[in-house]
C-alpha cells in the first residue's frame, strides 16, 4: 500500500519539461499559446456559452445596424460559412433576428434584439475587464500599440495564408 501512494507522490510531481527552444521561436507557437489562453481566460470570466466571434459579430451588428451578414462576416475576420452557422445559433438563442435585405432578396440583414443589447451590454462590460487583466503587466502608454500590433500581425499573417507559394 506504502508503494502505491509513493508511486502517486512521485507522478504528481513529475517534472514538467521546457517547451524546446526552437519551438519558443517559432512565432506561431507564441500565438497559439495566447490563444489558448485568452479562450481559457474568456470562458472563466467572461462567458462559458457566448463565444468570441459570437461577442464578435454582436458588436459589429450594433456597429453596422443595417449591414448584411456577408459584409459583417469580413469586418469580424469570420468566412461566410462560419458566420451563417455563428448567426443560426444566436438567431436560436433570440440574440439576434436576420431577414432578407430590401436591395437584395439573397442577402440577410442582421438585427441585434433586446436580448442580444443585453448580452451585448454585458459581454462588452466584462471582456473590457479581461481586457484590463490581461494587460496589466503592459506600461499603459504601450497598451494601445500592442493592440495595433496584434491587429498588424493578424493582417499581414491572413495575407501569408492567402499566397500560393512562400
Amino acid at each position: 500500500m506504502a508503494g502505491a501512494q509513493e508511486i502517486r507522490t512521485s507522478a504528481r510531481r513529475r517534472a514538467v519539461p521546457a517547451p524546446p527552444t526552437d519551438l519558443v521561436a517559432a512565432p506561431g507557437y507564441g500565438a497559439r499559446r495566447l490563444y489558448q489562453a485568452y479562450l481559457a481566460a474568456w470562458n472563466r470570466h467572461v462567458d462559458a456559452v457566448l463565444t468570441g466571434p459570437q461577442f464578435a459579430v454582436l458588436s459589429a451588428i450594433r456597429a453596422y445596424p443595417d449591414a448584411d451578414q456577408s459584409s459583417l462576416a469580413s469586418a469580424v475576420a469570420l468566412d461566410t460559412s462560419t458566420m451563417a452557422d455563428v448567426c443560426r445559433r444566436m438567431e436560436r438563442r433570440g440574440l439576434i433576428t436576420r431577414h432578407e435585405s430590401p436591395h437584395d432578396a439573397r442577402a440577410k440583414v442582421l438585427t441585434l434584439t433586446a436580448e442580444g443589447v443585453e448580452a451585448l451590454n454585458e459581454t462588452t462590460r466584462r471582456t473590457r475587464a479581461l481586457d484590463e487583466a490581461l494587460l496589466s503587466g503592459c506600461p499603459d502608454e504601450l497598451r494601445p500599440q500592442i493592440a495595433t500590433l496584434l491587429n498588424s500581425l493578424g493582417e499581414h499573417w491572413e495575407s501569408v495564408a492567402d499566397r500560393v507559394e512562400l
